[in-house]
Parts: structure tokens; sequence; C-alpha cells
């Protein structure tokens, strides 16, 4: 599997021309119109099927291989952040208020140079490679969508492959880990009310900000007495927002913020924890609290087996990297539906390059990586597909 690197590498420049042309277009999730049709026209001009419109604004396209065998599915997310980049790039995005802050744009360009080398090797192993580029991975639904129109059927896939670029790790490592790798994310949304008046008489209101003063301080807590301290949860009050004159107690305040957890029980937990203590602490304090708590995406949890097999041709391809198969991370994914569905491997190649100041985080408006990396993940993503298919 050494030869898919080094084909990878004589790819690069297709490939790097490919991931700054979406990174000057960027386009927001579920609108990626531009994005889809470069993804067609490169798919076509390898003579391959492509499906469009899948979950609004995906593409599928089928490889079959020189017989039947095992069906594998490879996912590359797609879509921008609401972000004015300031990054000073010469590539750097030509829409303003919008960017690739992620590398969703090096993902696509990954994707069509993976498509390249798997479609000349086509002959070389049985099976199928199902390509899959979502829309809309930031927090707009897009694996359920392209699921509800049936991405996962005809053929079902028995195996889905997904990878990220990660700028929390420098160039030369590499993390693929079992079990949970991303964690669980959820939103809240809380309004506290009290009763307003003048600031000069707080004894005639009831302050719904020293109520949520309270509940802040209270809420972790939750993370100290009531989750195990073998586990691992997160509580962010993200947004705060009350009055707008100096001299008056508003009569209402609302907070926003994420819940981040890896096992379901954890997860059950502390949303039961959440609402008891942002209700009674409220109560406390003389106010009525209202809560929304809206479910964005389940854990990403790697099959063990198969992240095994990923971590065995990486050890192969990569002697040289830094392989690590421990670290994970509460941030969130939407391949985590996919992978409910369908055991799998999620992967992260560090990107990160601070002596060229490509060091910046994700979802940040001087985000870039160093594109070096990007026939190293083609490659492991192109060995691992064929690691899973018949030959």
């Amino acid at each position: 599997m050494d030869h898919t690197f080094t084909q990878a590498q004589a790819l690069f420049e297709y490939t790097r021309t490919l991931r700054r042309d979406f990174h000057q277009h960027p386009e927001l999730g579920l609108k990626e119109v531009r994005t889809a049709s470069i993804i067609a026209r490169e798919l076509s001009n390898l003579s391959l099927e492509v499906h469009n419109g899948v979950g609004q604004t995906g593409v599928v396209s089928l490889i079959e291989g020189k017989a039947a065998g095992p069906v594998v599915l490879l996912r590359f997310d797609m879509d921008a952040l609401p972000i004015q980049e300031q990054t000073g790039a010469e590539y750097a995005s030509l829409t303003p208020g919008v960017m690739h802050a992620c590398g969703h744009d090096g993902h696509v360009a990954i994707g069509l140079t993976v498509a390249r080398l798997l479609n000349e090797h086509r002959h070389e192993f049985s099976g199928t490679v199902k390509l899959v580029f979502q829309p809309g991975e930031e927090g707009l639904g897009g694996a359920e969508k392209m699921i509800a129109d049936g991405v996962l059927v005809d053929p079902k896939p028995d195996i889905a492959l997904s990878l990220h670029v990660w700028n929390e790790k420098p160039v030369g490592w590499v993390g693929i880990v079992p079990g949970p790798v991303m964690a669980a994310a959820d939103t809240f949304s809380v309004k506290i009310t009290g009763k307003g008046g003048h600031g000069a008489g707080p004894h005639l209101t009831v302050d719904p900000i020293v109520a949520a003063a309270q509940v802040v301080s209270a809420l972790q807590s939750i993370i100290s007495r009531n989750v195990n301290p073998l586990k691992t949860a997160v509580v962010t009050v993200a947004s705060i927002h009350a009055g707008e004159a100096f001299n008056v107690i508003p009569a209402e305040i609302e907070m926003k913020g994420t819940l981040r957890t890896f096992e379901t029980e954890v997860r059950d937990m502390l949303s039961k924890r959440f609402q008891e203590v942002v209700n009674n602490v409220s109560l406390a304090m003389g106010c009525q609290a209202d809560i929304e708590i809206q479910s964005i995406t389940p854990a990403v949890v790697n099959d063990p087996e198969i992240t095994n097999r990923v971590q065995q041709v990486a050890q192969g391809l990569l002697p040289k990297d830094l392989l690590d198969f421990q670290t994970t991370t509460m941030g969130a994914e939407d391949m985590a539906f996919i992978l409910q569905e369908i055991p799998g491997c999620y992967f992260f190649i560090g990107s990160a390059n601070p002596g060229r100041h490509l060091d910046a985080p994700h979802h940040n408006s001087r985000f870039d990586f160093d594109e070096s990396i990007l026939p190293k993940a083609a490659g492991l993503m192109v060995a691992s597909a064929l690691a899973f298919l018949g030959h």
C-alpha cells in the first residue's frame, strides 16, 4: 500500500489547486451549489455516475471494483462558516463574511484526489467505494439529511471512513482512536424571569441577573459532584444577555451554551441535573426559568476492530509520523449519525505549522493549515479503503 502515498504526492498540485479554489469560493452549509458542481464535474471526468442533490446539496458516486465485495463509504464534508477571513493568504476568501475556517475545503480536495486514485485501482479490488460529499456539517443536519435521502442504502455500506485535518496538532501527527473520539453536543437556551425596576431600588425588584450568576456558578457543581471523576463532561455558558441601561434592573435574562459528553448515561444525567439546577436555583432566587435543550449530534464512536485495522495501515504507510491512539476531543461532528448505523473509523491528520504561522484554531478568522499534509491524508484514506476491499 506504500504506493498510494507516492501516487497521492504525485497529485499534490491537483489537490492543492482544488483546495485553494474551494477556499476562495466558500459556501455556507446547504448552499454549496458551486462546490457540488465542481465535485460533480471532477467525478464525471472519471466516467463515474454522479448523484446530485442528496441531502439538499450533497453529492454521491460509486466506484465499482472488478467483482462484488464489501461496500466502503468514504465521507467528506464541504461547508464553510459565517466568518470574515483575516489570513491575508493569496487564496483568501472572495466572499465577504464567509470562509473555510475548519478545513472542509481541504476535505473536498482530498476526497476528489481519493476518487482519482481509487478509480485507477478499480480493477485491483473487489467491492464498491461509495463516495459521499456531505453538506451542512456545521450544525445544520447535513448527515441526517443525506441519511434521510437514502445515502446508507442501495448499496448499504459495510464500513464507513472519514477524516479531519486537525490544527490542534502539528504536521507529523495522526490520531486514530478506538471508541468515543468526539463528543455528543447539545445546546441550551435559558430564560430567567424576575421583576424589573430601578437600579437604585433593588429591594423592589426580583433581579434575574443575580439569579443567573448563581445559576452559572451552581452548574459547575454538576461536573465536580455529579459526574463520575473517571468520566468526562462539559457545561459551558457561552452567552448571557440582559438589560440595556446602567440604572435599570431588567425583568429577564437569557443564557445560551453547550453540553458535551461521550457516553449516553452521562449525557442523560447531565441534561437532568442541568434542568434541576437551573429551575431550583432560579426558584430560590424568586425567579422563574424556562429551559430549552436541543440535541445537535451524538458522540462519534469508532469501531475498535475497524480502527485497529486503520492503525495498522497507518503504521505501514507513515512510519515516521507520530501515531496517537489515545487523544480525544470534546468537539462534535455529525459523522456520528453515520457511525451509529455503519461501523467505521473517523481519524485526524495533524495540520498545524507554527513556524509558518499556520496554527490558528478551527473556527478562527485566521485559520489556515499546512497544505503539505494533503497527500498524506489522501494516501491514508485510499490505503485504508483498500484494506477493507476484497482483492
